[in-house]
C-alpha cells in the first residue's frame, strides 16, 4: 500500500513509462519547474502550450534548458487550453495540465461536448489525496473544487471516483467516511439521508469495493479514540481512507486548512474524464504541483 506522496512517486518510477503532458498556457515558473522535475525523474515528456518567448523566458529565469520541452504556440489562455485538450482527445498527449490559464476557460475547454474529455453521462468531479504529518496514511477528500452542493447521484459518483483512486493506492477496500456535523441522522442536515441510502447502496454491492459509513463526524472518520469515548459501532472505526463532504463550502476550506496550518500536502485530480485532468490553483507550489503530476501518471495507466 502506498502510504505517503513520496512512496507514489517511487511507484510511478517503478513503472518505467513516460507520460505526455499537454500543459495549458505553461508560462508559470512552478508549473514549469515541476514540469521539468518530471521529466528529469524520467517519467513524463511535456507539451508546453503558449507563447514561446514566455515560456523559454521563464525557463531561462529558472535555469532551466527550454529543450527539455515541446513548445507548442498559442495566441491567448483560451487557445492554449483548446490547444492542450485537442493534443489529449487526439492521443498526442495522455494527461493535460492547466497552467496560467484560468480555471473557468480551462474547465471550457475540458468539458467542451464536442471536442472536450468528458465521458458520456459522467460527473466532474475533484479527488485529492492529502498527506498530514497528524494522520497516519494518506487520506483521499472529496470535492475540494468542482460540485457546490453535490446531490444524491452526484455524491455517488464521487464516492466511486475516490474509491478508483484508493485502490490505485493499493487500498484494496477503501474505508469511505460520509461527512457531516454529527453522527445522526437529522432533518436539520438534509445530507444525512442521502448518506444513510448511499450505505445500503454500498452494502448491496451497487458502490463496489468499499466499506462506507455516515454520517460521522470526523472524530469518528479519523479518531480512534473518539470512537471508543462515544460508544459508536462504526466500520470506519477511526480509521477512514476517505472523506466525503457536503459540499464544496464544507470541503475547501477543511483541505486549505490542513495545507495552511497542517503541514499537508496534496495531490489531486478532476475526474470523470476521458484521460486524467490536472488543476491546480495558479498559486500552488511547485511541490505540490509534481505531485500532482505524478498521481495523473499513475492514473493514467491502464
Amino acid at each position: 500500500m502506498i502510504s505517503s506522496l513520496d512512496q507514489m512517486v517511487e511507484k510511478v518510477l517503478s513503472l518505467r513509462r513516460k507520460h505526455v503532458i499537454a500543459v495549458a498556457w505553461a508560462q508559470d515558473p512552478n508549473t514549469v519547474g515541476a514540469v521539468r522535475r518530471a521529466v528529469t525523474d524520467g517519467f513524463a515528456e511535456a507539451i508546453m502550450v503558449g507563447d514561446p518567448a514566455a515560456v523559454k523566458a521563464v525557463c531561462r529565469s529558472e535555469n532551466i534548458d527550454p529543450s527539455v520541452f515541446r513548445i507548442h504556440p498559442a495566441d491567448n489562455e483560451s487557445d492554449a487550453a483548446r490547444e492542450a485538450v485537442r493534443l489529449t482527445v487526439s492521443g498526442e498527449a495522455d494527461i493535460v495540465m492547466k497552467g496560467l490559464v484560468g480555471t473557468d476557460k480551462f474547465l471550457k475547454a475540458v468539458m467542451d461536448k464536442e471536442s472536450g474529455l468528458m465521458l458520456p453521462g459522467a460527473v466532474l468531479s475533484y479527488v485529492g489525496a492529502v498527506q498530514i504529518p497528524a494522520y497516519h496514511k494518506l487520506l483521499f477528500i472529496t470535492d475540494t473544487a468542482v460540485i457546490p452542493f453535490p446531490d444524491l447521484q452526484q455524491k455517488i459518483a464521487m464516492a466511486g471516483y475516490a474509491v478508483k483512486m484508493a485502490r490505485r493506492f493499493g487500498i484494496e477496500k477503501p474505508k469511505v467516511a460520509l461527512i457531516s456535523a454529527t453522527e445522526k441522522v437529522s432533518r436539520h442536515f438534509p445530507n444525512t439521508a442521502e448518506y444513510v441510502e448511499m450505505c445500503r447502496m454500498a452494502e448491496q454491492g451497487l458502490i463496489p469495493d468499499c466499506i462506507m459509513d455516515g454520517p460521522l463526524d470526523l472524530f469518528l472518520a479519523c479518531d480512534r479514540k473518539s470512537v471508543e469515548i462515544k460508544g459508536i459501532n462504526t466500520p470506519v472505526g477511526g480509521d477512514a481512507d476517505i472523506l466525503l463532504f457536503p459540499s464544496l463550502e464544507a470541503c475547501n476550506p477543511f483541505y486549505k486548512s490542513l495545507m495552511l496550518f497542517a503541514g499537508g500536502e496534496l495531490a489531486g485530480l478532476i475526474t470523470g474524464t476521458a484521460k486524467p485532468v490536472v488543476v491546480m490553483s495558479r498559486s500552488e507550489s511547485e511541490r505540490s504541483k509534481y505531485y500532482c503530476i505524478a498521481l495523473s501518471c499513475l492514473m493514467a495507466e491502464t
